[in-house]
């Protein structure tokens, strides 16, 4: 039976050493725990908050391996096997489908820019290689490669197994479009944190975020205000949290979560170079939005 993903979906962190050149897989297995105590209702490992571009390929691999034996099927997972290269994002893939990914997702990263034919092949070998759900992932300012609705919809008619669509242009647009377009509803999720009140109206079934990290109780809130057809609640709950989305997403996702998880008893290191940290400014402010959520 296909698992289906939906509400509040944590992206993990990838801790490192003080100097980071090791990783530090005990405290990436508190941040899980941290993650399901929180009650997300899914996990995914090695996004771009997880800094899956800048592990080798055996870091890569123990991360994946490391994250979906401390999942232990306690809630879904879906691990982003994006890679440069199509063989390289087969390889992830049949690697997390043989340790017990629920799902894999996918972005098309390229060094040149990629046609929409090189695009639709990519999607097409992944799925062949596996029997796992692929989410595919939209997301230009990662990628270098902005998919258009129609491209989307397209992959998804011809790769049996692409059957969600995370979305992060942070245009509301694009998934009106997707609802308008799209033949069978094919479920969107948005990938873009201050735009989650808006996505949940267009109709989106789940928020990938890694502010779960920080705040899981307001984003589950959020969530169920809005199950609920309460959205003067959910409106408030948004707009409360709001300013910490903001400066997440401004501010890098590797370095404001990470320092945020330091400020909440959780050392995990800094984000991989070439990515700095939080500076002194940043934590102060950082620290103050947080503050400022536990009191209000």
């Amino acid at each position: 039976m296909t698992t289906r993903f939906h509400g509040i979906i944590g992206y993990t962190i990838t801790p490192f050493t003080q100097d980071g050149e090791q990783l530090d897989l005990p405290a990436l297995g508190r941040s899980i725990d941290r993650l399901i105590d929180g009650d997300v209702h899914a996990i995914a490992p090695l996004g771009s908050t997880g800094e899956g571009a800048y592990l080798s390929d055996g870091e890569w691999q123990q991360v994946a391996q490391y994250s979906l034996e401390r999942i232990g099927k306690r809630v879904p997972s879906i691990v982003s096997v994006s890679d440069l290269t199509t063989a390289g994002a087969v390889r992830r893939a049949r690697f997390a489908q043989q340790h017990g990914a629920d799902a894999v997702m996918v972005l098309p990263a390229a060094y040149w820019k990629l046609s929409e034919a090189e695009i639709v092949q990519h999607y097409r070998a992944i799925g062949a290689a596996i029997d796992l759900p692929i989410m595919l992932y939209n997301n230009p300012a990662t990628s270098g490669t902005d998919m258009p609705v129609e491209l989307i919809l397209r992959i998804v008619r011809e790769v049996d197994n692409v059957t969600m669509v995370k979305e992060s242009t942070g245009d509301i647009q694009r998934m009106h479009k997707l609802q308008l377009l799209g033949e069978d509803q094919v479920p969107f999720y948005n990938g873009c944190n201050p735009l989650a009140l808006e996505a949940f109206v267009a109709g989106a079934t789940g928020w990938c975020t890694a502010a779960a990290n920080l705040i899981p109780e307001l984003n589950l809130r959020l969530y169920q205000a809005l199950q609920n057809g309460e959205l003067e609640q959910a409106k408030a709950l948004f707009y409360r949290q709001l300013p910490l989305l903001d400066f997440i997403l401004k501010g890098g996702l590797p370095a404001t979560i990470k320092a945020g998880l330091q400020m909440t008893g959780l050392p995990v290191g800094e984000p991989r170079r070439p990515v700095f940290g939080l500076d002194a400014q940043g934590r102060d402010q950082l620290k103050a939005l947080l503050d400022a959520l536990r009191q209000s």
